[in-house]
C-alpha cells in the first residue's frame, strides 16, 4: 500500500540543516528508506510504500535534535541513525548527538559522529595508551588532537606532544630547502591545522617556545620520558617496529599516548614491516591498553571519499 506523510518543519535553518548542501542529504535519506523525500519551503513531502514513509518518518525524527537546532547534518550522522534503528539503539544515539566534545574558535561545535568515534573518543578521555587505525577521513587524529587541547586547557596535563615519522622524505630531507625545522614542517602540517581549529594560531609559537606545546619528528622522541604529557603518535604505519617500541616506551608518569595510522597506507620499502601492525599485535592482550578500529564507515569527510575508501577495500580483497 502507498503512503504518504508531511513533517513541518519549525523554521528555515531547520529545513537547510536537514536538507543539507545540494539537498544532499535529502538524497541520502531517500536512498536509505526507499522513500520519495521532497522539501518545499519548511514542509518535509515523504512518500512511497507505507514500509519506507514510516522508515524516513523514524529516521528524520531520530536526527530532529540536530536539525532542530540548526546543527549541520552529514551523511555520516544519517547512516549513524539509520544503524542506530536497525540495532535499537535510538537512546545511544540521543547520547551521542548530544555530547558535545568541544567548540571550535568559530563556534561550531566537535561531536561523535558514529559509535565507533565515541568510543575512540571515551579511550582518549580514560585510557593511558590507545591505539586507533582506520581509512582517510574518520577523525583518528582530529579528534585526539580535539581531546588533547581541551585536557590541555583544563590543566589535567602540562604539554601536548604531537609526532609522527617524517619517512615520506626517507634520507632525502638534505635536499629540502631550509633548517631542520622548515624541512618537517610539510609533515606536521596536519598537526598544526587540528590545533588552530582551537588555539589562536597567534598563541601557537609562544606555547611552543615554552614547550606547552611540542610538534616534532619521531626522532625527536629518543631518549626522553614524557612526563605529564599528552602525546600523539600521528601516521604511526610508517613507524619500523623498533621506532615504535622506543616511543612506547617513553610513556612517562601522568601521561597519556594515543598511537594513530592507516595500515593500509604505508610509505614503508616494500619489505619493511610496519611497527604499527607488530605492535597491534604483540600489545592486543596487555591489560589497559584500548584499540579502536575505523571502516569506511567511520569516514566523515565528503561523500565520495566514503564510496572511494569502500571501492578499494573491495578491490583488495
Amino acid at each position: 500500500m502507498a503512503g504518504a506523510l508531511t513533517i513541518e518543519l519549525p523554521n528555515l535553518p531547520s529545513a537547510i540543516a536537514l536538507a543539507g548542501e545540494g539537498e544532499e542529504n535529502l538524497k541520502t535519506l531517500a536512498g536509505q528508506t526507499g522513500a520519495n523525500i521532497v522539501l518545499r519551503g519548511q514542509e518535509l513531502h515523504i512518500s512511497g510504500t507505507e514500509k519506507q514513509v514510516d522508515l524516513a518518518n523514524r529516521l528524520v525524527r531520530s536526527l530532529e535534535d540536530l536539525w532542530s537546532k540548526g546543527n549541520n547534518i552529514s551523511s555520516t550522522d544519517i547512516l549513524t541513525a539509520r544503524q542506530a534503528l536497525d540495532t535499537h539503539r535510538e537512546g545511544e544515539l540521543l547520547d551521542l548527538q548530544r555530547d558535545i566534545i568541544a567548540k571550535t574558535r568559530k563556534s561550531e561545535e566537535v561531536r561523535a559522529k558514529t559509535f565507533r568515534q565515541r568510543q575512540y573518543i571515551e579511550a582518549l578521555r580514560k585510557r593511558d595508551l590507545t591505539f586507533c587505525t582506520g581509512p582517510a577521513g574518520t577523525g583518528k587524529t582530529f579528534l585526539a588532537v580535539v581531546v588533547a587541547v581541551q585536557a590541555l586547557l583544563a590543566n589535567q596535563f602540562e604539554r601536548l606532544i604531537l609526532t609522527r615519522p617524517a619517512v615520506e622524505a626517507g634520507e632525502r630531507l638534505g635536499f629540502l630547502p631550509g633548517d631542520l625545522q622548515q624541512k618537517v614542517n610539510p609533515y606536521l602540517r596536519p598537526l598544526y591545522d587540528a590545533i588552530n581549529e582551537f588555539i589562536d594560531p597567534e598563541k601557537v609559537p609562544s606555547l611552543m617556545e615554552r614547550g606547552v606545546i611540542e610538534v616534532a619528528p619521531l626522532a625527536y622522541m629518543r631518549g626522553r620520558t614524557l612526563n605529564n604529557a599528552f602525546v600523539i603518535v600521528d601516521e604511526a604505519q610508517n613507524t619500523t617496529p623498533a621506532q615504535i617500541k622506543m616511543v612506547l616506551t617513553r610513556l612517562g608518569f601522568r601521561s597519556r599516548m594515543v598511537i594513530t595510522g592507516d595500515i593500509t597506507q604505508t610509505d614503508l620499502p616494500a619489505n619493511q614491516q610496519s611497527g604499527l601492525t607488530v605492535a597491534i599485535q604483540i600489545l592486543k592482550h596487555v591489560e589497559g591498553i584500548a584499540f579502536c578500529e575505523f571502516s569506511q564507515k567511520d569516514v566523515v569527510r565528503h561523500p565520495l571519499v566514503q564510496r572511494i575508501v569502500a571501492a578499494y577495500e573491495q578491490h583488495e580483497k
